[in-house]
């Protein structure tokens, strides 16, 4: 039985990202950007300063994937690199005023968004659905797959 219930939540999670198809189907989210590069943005923007390997960790990627993400974010001005005063091995990702233009605009864009998902869900079923995806975060989380 285990294994038709897993099987099922598989399929509700893939129809679920389908259907949300954020950052995929809509290059005006992202204003332009990859998907990659729009995650990047956002977490950047929210960080205000961050390094390569903190970005790299929080996205669940590898460095030198996240390294190219940020060359094309600073080759199209959206982000840039500063070295640490005290530090010069620690280098600080921020985005530029471009980069926060395009940062608020998602953020702006992806909360209406939401905020309309969850006001079309039954108010007595709003904490039960974030609980939910609470445990399924986490058990993805302790059970990461690569």
């Amino acid at each position: 039985m285990e294994n038709k219930e897993s099987h099922y939540l598989r399929e509700l999670i893939r129809v679920l990202v389908r259907n949300l198809g954020l950052l995929e189907e809509s290059e005006a989210t992202c204003c332009g950007t990859t998907v990659s590069q729009c995650h990047a943005i956002v977490e950047i923007g929210r960080a205000k300063e961050i390094s390569l390997n903190e970005l790299a960790e929080l996205l669940g990627l590898d460095k030198s994937t996240m390294s190219r993400t940020i060359n094309k974010l600073v080759d199209s001005g959206l982000a840039i690199r500063e070295l640490h005063p005290d530090d010069r091995r620690y280098v600080a990702i921020k985005l530029t005023n471009e980069g926060i233009k395009i940062f608020n605009s998602i953020e702006g864009t992806m909360e209406q968004y939401y905020q309309s998902i969850f006001s079309s869900i039954p108010e007595e079923k709003r904490d039960q659905v974030l609980e939910s995806l609470q445990l399924i975060i986490k058990a993805a989380k302790e059970n990461k797959y690569r």
